[in-house]
Order: structure tokens, then C-alpha cells, then sequence
């Protein structure tokens, strides 16, 4: 039942990301290099894609694939401590796809900035 969620959760991300770049499913099929159909089926929860796939999609709509394969399950988000910082820009409809990644472009270079600069 979990997984079943899950595949919807992902489904509608993709499906809203998609809608605030204003692109249809034929466009984001043909730039992630996957058919109208099994994007269709991955929206609407139908299929399970692998982590190829949601990493061509993220490469796509240009948001990051960690959010995906958090939502997909694939990625536990426990595993590694994470802020929200990622996940609040790339569901923020207010923000372009481009200023979105300009923002987590800035911001994981502060992060990388201040992990290389922390002593052991």
C-alpha cells in the first residue's frame, strides 16, 4: 500500500512540475528521452519508474533528482541529514524553473563551501 502511494506521490510531482513549466507530457516525453505513454502511466501512478528514468526526467524539468527518488522511494531521506531548503524551492510554483536552480546551485555550493571548510 506504501509503494502504491508512493508511485501516486511521484506521478503527481512530476505531473505539477511539468504544468508549472507550462510543458506538455509530449515535450518532457521527448526531452527525458521517454514514450507519451509511460510518462502518461508514470503520472497517473501506474508505473514504477527506475532510478534511470527519474534521473532523465529531474535532468528534464531541471529540478533535482534526489526529490524524485525520495518520493519514489528509492532514496530514504534518513539516511542522510537533509534541510528542507530542496524540497521548499523545487515545490515553490512562484519560482521559474531557472531561478529555482540558480537558487539550489548557490545554495548546495554554500553547503559544499562549509563542509570542506569544517574540521574532522
Amino acid at each position: 500500500m506504501a509503494a502504491d502511494k508512493r508511485l501516486v506521490d511521484v506521478g503527481n510531482f512530476i505531473r505539477q512540475q511539468r504544468e508549472l513549466a507550462q510543458q506538455s507530457i509530449r515535450d518532457l516525453a521527448k526531452v527525458a528521452g521517454v514514450s507519451n505513454p509511460y510518462l502518461s502511466q508514470i503520472e497517473r501512478g501506474l508505473r514504477k519508474p527506475s532510478a534511470e528514468i527519474l534521473q532523465q526526467l529531474a535532468r528534464a524539468m531541471q529540478i533535482s533528482a534526489e526529490t524524485l527518488y525520495e518520493r519514489a522511494g528509492i532514496l530514504d531521506p534518513s539516511e542522510e541529514p537533509r534541510s528542507g531548503v530542496v524540497d521548499a524551492v523545487s515545490s515553490d510554483s512562484r519560482l521559474t524553473i531557472e531561478q529555482k536552480q540558480t537558487l539550489l546551485s548557490v545554495y548546495r555550493s554554500f553547503v559544499g563551501e562549509n563542509a570542506e571548510s569544517t574540521p574532522s
